[in-house]
This record gives structure tokens, sequence and C-alpha cells, in this order.
């Protein structure tokens, strides 16, 4: 098979063929559309809170802070900026852009559908870290149970009817946590440089500063790992490719570092102060020592309530992937299922091992992103198009990556683990590997002209390239 061949006779499924670009006139700038959209997701008290479990305690505030820096780094240009820009230049979505890399039927599973059943993983972690939250402010822990019932349901519904009735709450929600993280600073930041960490916890780790770099490295882009695949639908509303970078550097870059930077700041200056024990990672907990008790519950309700428009957003996308790759579904059942998945989830207390879900989520995605921006360059930085049936290369090449980043997850059992330092970035690294290995060979499959209706406006200008 060689890359240069097409297929005219094949006959493409009608979710491509039915595909219509986002139109120049619904494009906006980069603030009102990506930038907004990322920094709302590192806002998500779940991604900041416990940051600092993460390399602190074996290498200290400095190395730790670096791998923040470099983690932010590494999720803007390896796993965003490619994604993005073909959004931008295509306007379509992500299912549709992944079928060059995947092919026409192909695409369908990989990245739709996986897309679809991993965000009811991140509806689970939502409600069970959001039921948690609420019960110990309100001081009643038998309630959580029924929070995350409650919960779990209320976004899906709203997911299903249209992410549109949470549009204008979910504008400023996000202030509350941006508050909280400044007032941390102000509380902690005087006392962090004197932090050390415990001589046992610093001699008992191997590596030292670079395991703590790594370590944090391996935290966020886990974490970001579907949101940078993501890119592909987010940047579809961006004008061209300022927008995307822009968007990035803001939304990525800049938010990675303020929420993750400021939560181990806390935490490092709390312990220094010793209203902390020394093995504790949670900023929320380093701010109960210092604030009331009735203000501190006041603050835990907000930023949980201030959650909820992301699980909403997981929701919403769950059920695009649902009502694209199983039409003939009722999506109230296949969301409806999806939501009993997530309760399961939540309630199991499954979803509150977020290094496990981090790491999962990271091996899913890294190899996948890995062979799209190959996939990208090769065709000379733009999308090719949708290739027959299910293209060889990308699927070799998101097998192998798959099992390389979750060798270390605490998912298997310990007798086959395998130790792959930082593994959603190796997954990333060998995805790509195989994939140009692969497209050198010929692993290829055709590709398939596109009709005219989603063919045309969706050509990249020369611009955009």
């Amino acid at each position: 098979m060689n890359n240069q061949d097409t297929a005219s006779a094949c006959q493409l499924p009608s979710y491509i063929t039915s595909a219509t670009p986002n139109p120049a006139n619904k494009r906006a700038p980069w603030f009102r559309t990506t930038a907004q959209t990322y920094a709302g997701i590192f806002l998500w008290f779940v991604f900041w809170d416990s940051m600092s479990s993460n390399g602190l305690s074996v290498g200290g505030l400095v190395p730790t802070l670096i791998g923040v820096v470099l983690g932010a780094l590494i999720c803007h240009f390896l796993f965003f900026l490619v994604p993005g820009l073909l959004g931008m230049q295509t306007g379509l979505p992500l299912y549709i852009v992944g079928t060059s890399t995947f092919g026409a039927i192909g695409g369908l599973l990989m990245p739709g559908f996986l897309m679809g059943v991993l965000q009811f993983g991140w509806l689970g972690v939502n409600a069970y870290a959001s039921a948690d939250f609420l019960a110990k402010s309100f001081h009643t822990p038998g309630l959580a149970w029924l929070i995350v019932i409650v919960w779990t349901f209320a976004a899906a519904f709203v997911g299903l009817k249209g992410i549109q009735y949470v549009a204008k709450v979910a504008t400023y929600l996000p202030l509350i946590p941006f508050v909280v993280l400044i007032a941390g600073l102000f509380l902690f930041a005087g006392s962090a440089g004197s932090y050390k960490p415990e001589p046992a916890a610093a001699t008992a780790a191997s590596g030292g500063s670079l395991n703590a770099i790594l370590l944090m490295v391996s935290a966020i882009v886990g974490f970001f790992a579907t949101a940078g695949a993501a890119g592909v639908d987010i940047c579809a509303s961006n004008r061209d490719r300022g927008d995307v970078s822009m968007g990035g550097i803001f939304g990525i870059v800049i938010a990675i570092i303020f929420t993750a930077g400021i939560s181990v700041i806390v935490v490092a200056g709390a312990r220094a102060s010793h209203l902390i024990d020394p093995s504790a990672t949670a900023m929320t907990g380093a701010l109960g020592k210092r604030l009331s008790t009735g203000l501190f519950d006041a603050i835990m309700i907000g930023l949980t309530l201030a959650s909820f428009p992301g699980a909403c957003f997981s929701s919403f996308i769950a059920a695009n992937s649902f009502k694209t790759t199983m039409p003939k579904v009722n999506p109230f059942v296949s969301v409806g299922i999806g939501a009993l998945v997530s309760i399961l989830l939540a309630v199991t207390g499954w979803a509150g091992n977020l290094a496990s879900v981090f790491g999962l989520i990271g091996a899913s995605f890294g190899p996948i992103v890995g062979a799209m921006v190959v996939d990208y360059f090769l065709s000379g930085g733009k999308w090719s198009g949708p290739r027959a049936g299910f293209n060889p290369a990308g699927w070799i090449a998101w097998l192998l990556g798959f099992i390389v980043g979750i060798l270390p997850n605490a998912l298997l059992p310990a007798s086959v683990r395998v130790n792959v330092p930082c593994a959603p970035v190796a997954a990333f690294i060998v995805g790509a590997l195989v994939y140009f290995i692969c497209a050198k060979m010929e692993m290829l499959s055709a590709l398939v002209p596109l009709p005219a209706k989603a063919g045309e406006p969706a050509k990249p200008t020369e611009a955009a390239v």
C-alpha cells in the first residue's frame, strides 16, 4: 500500500461525508475560545489540589517547579499544537480528522469511541471528588453516595440537552478557584523557600531532583492527554495559526504554571511552617489550617460548584462521540449506561486513584497524538484526508505506544509492572516513532477523496499551512 495512492472506488461512511467544516464567519479570537476553554480545565481543583504529591517530598521545591514548567511546555508543543492546527485548518472535529491516522472505519473506534468512553472516566473522577468535598463541607459523610448519583445524572442530562445551559455560569465560576489560588499564594509563599524535604523521603527516592521532575511531568501530561487531542475540536473555532499558538500559550502553558505552581508553593510553605504533616499533599488541607471553619467550608463548596461545568463538558463530549459512533442507539440509553459506569467508578473509590487514572489516559491518548503529529508532518503540515478502512500504521503505533505507557500503571498486577519513566511522554514518543517507521515501510492504507461538500471548504489555505 502506497501513501500516494487513492481509492476513489471506496465508499466513505456517512459520518465523514455528512461532516461540515466550521465556516470562517463562526471563528473567533483565541481569548474567547481556546485560552478560555483550556484555562477552565486547569482551574479545576481536582487537577491542582494535590499536585505537590508529584515530587515535592523527594526533590524539593525547585525541581518540582521545573517539572511544572517542563510539563506545561510538553503539553503545549507536543500534545496540543498539531491537533490544534489540524482543527484550525480543517474546521472538522477530532473523529473526522483522526481518520487520516486510523482510517475511515477505524476512526470511529480510535479516537472517536475511545474519547467518549474515557470522558465517562473523567465524569467519575469529577463526581467522586465533588461528592467527597461537599459531604465533608456539610459534615455529612454519609451523603457522598447520594451526591455522586445526583451529580452524575445531572451532568449527563445537561450534556445531552446542550452545554449552552451552563455556558453563562461556567464563565464566572472559574473565578472561585482563581481567587482561592491567589489567596493561598499570599498566605504561604513567604515560607515556601525554606522548605526542605524530609531526609527519609529524599533518601528513599532514587534520582532525587530528576525523579521529582519526571513525576511532575508524568502527572501533568497524563491529565492533559485527552484535552490535547480535543484541541482539534476546540481550535476548529480559531481563525489562524496565531490564535492556536496564543490560545495554547495562555490557556495551557501559563494556566498550568499558575495553578500547579501555586499549589506546590502553598504546600511547601505550609510544610515549612509546620502547619501540616510532612507527607500532606493537598493545598486545600493547608488552607484549612489557616482559615476559620466556616470560611474554609464555604471555599470548599465554591470549588466544588465550580467543577460542575467541567462534568457537563465531559458528558457533552461523550454524548457527541456516542451519537456519532452509535447513531442507531438512543443517546439517552448510551449516555445513561456511561453515567452508571461513572457512578460505579466513583462509589467504589477507583476514580479517586488519580495517579492510575491519569496514567491510563496518558497511555491511551499519548500514542494517538504522537501518530497524528507524525502524520501531519509527513503530509506537509496539513491534513491528508481520510484513509480507507483501518490504517495499519496508526493501529500498530497506538498498540505499541499503549503497552509502553500502561506498563508502570498500578492497575496492572505488580508482577508485570515495569518502571517506565514519564510513561505518558514515552507512549507519545513510541507512537510517533512507530508510525514514522510504518509509513516509511508503506504500511498506510490508501487515501480516499472527500466529496466536494466536506472537502473544498476544509482545504487549508497556503497562509494556514
